[in-house]
């Protein structure tokens, strides 16, 4: 099946750059996992990764007052992005040194399939992340 043949939905939500709405994000992607019919353990997973990409935001984009979710579901996979338009501070160091906040990235990197992870001058900082039903190649 091509990607043009597939049934592709998606889902944008927008939430304050706050912590106190973070919990709404993790019940929105708890809610479309639950649709792909992910093991009680991949949504908990899928949550988390959620949660981290979205405090994340919240410690690095002081300037930020949303973070973008979209949910990208394709069958037997869920894609998700995280999107905060802050500014990118020349000099910051990069997502991989655990260093700079990493943790989270790198916590988000063993409970998701895939993951990209980068800032960019015009759409801030962008957390893309995929999980897989099952975990299928």
């Amino acid at each position: 099946m091509t990607v043009q043949q597939e049934s592709v939905n998606v889902v944008e939500l927008r939430i304050p750059c706050k912590p106190e709405f973070v919990s709404v994000a993790r019940l929105a992607v708890a809610g479309i996992a639950n649709r792909l019919h992910f093991t009680v353990e991949e949504i908990e997973d899928i949550k988390l990764a959620v949660a981290e990409a979205c405090t994340n935001c919240i410690q690095r984009a002081s300037d930020a007052k949303e973070i973008a979710l979209t949910c990208e579901i394709v069958p037997k996979e869920l894609r998700i992005v995280v999107r905060d338009h802050s500014v990118h501070v020349p000099g910051e160091q990069d997502s991989s040194d655990l260093g700079s906040g990493g943790l989270g990235v790198f916590l988000i990197r063993s409970l998701m399939d895939e993951v990209d992870y980068r800032h960019d001058a015009a759409e801030g900082t962008v957390l893309r992340m995929t999980k897989r039903v099952g975990g299928i190649l």
